[in-house]
């Protein structure tokens, strides 16, 4: 519901007077289909496969449709670490695959001042989405779950590099394994922190512990 005049007036002044910072605008959510049956739900680091169509809401002119534009494929991205527009990261958590939401987005939660190609700067936007997939993120427990073969909540070097050949073999890519240990050896620098061989649960998932 939106405000009465006096009523933004006043809170403005409010914090104008006490210093305090304007509450950030939130996504308007509104759920168009839900599936009767959800076996999990959309959270920060999940990688979601989506259809969307974006609207200008001062016109309702259609600025761009994954369905009928480009590829007219769905559009992959992680929630929450800003590969989206800040709306979307907001607006897309607890939802279930083949749920639909229409969201309306306000400017500081979209493209702001600056706009982006068919969208003006200031632009309020409108997204119907649905969601088609969602996969476990990189980092999640999940993730790190099933890698984790022998349950003793860190990753071996060998563990690693089963987890890089079955993605590999999924993909449809033939498994190598002298690039899979240049691979492993490039993830242990980089994740064995403290150098004991093995990369803890701790080590795996900390990097998205702020999401």
């Amino acid at each position: 519901m939106i405000p009465e005049l006096w009523t933004c007036i006043f809170s403005a002044l409010f914090f104008y007077v006490h210093g305090a910072k304007l509450p950030e605008p939130e996504v308007k959510i509104e759920v168009l289909y839900k599936p009767f049956l959800c076996h999990r739900k959309s959270k920060y680091g999940d990688i979601l496969l989506v259809h969307y169509e974006g609207f200008l809401e001062s016109n309702g002119t259609m600025f761009h449709s994954s369905r009928h534009h480009g590829d007219k494929n769905p559009v992959w991205f992680t929630l929450g670490i800003r590969e989206v527009i800040k709306g979307w990261d907001k607006g897309l958590q607890g939802m279930c695959a083949g749920e639909k939401r229409k969201l309306t987005v306000p400017p500081t939660l979209a493209y702001g001042k600056e706009g982006k190609g068919k969208i003006p700067p200031e632009s309020t936007l409108i997204f119907d989405i649905e969601i088609i997939e969602i996969r476990n993120g990189p980092r999640s427990h999940e993730s790190f779950q099933e890698m984790d073969l022998n349950d003793d909540w860190k990753l071996s070097k060998a563990e690693v590099k089963e987890y890089l050949r079955k993605e590999f073999e999924r993909h449809g890519y033939a498994a190598n394994d002298t690039h899979h240990e240049v691979m492993v050896e490039d993830i242990f620098q980089k994740e064995d922190e403290d150098n004991d061989g093995f990369i803890s649960a701790r080590e795996f998932t900390y990097k998205h512990d702020e999401l």
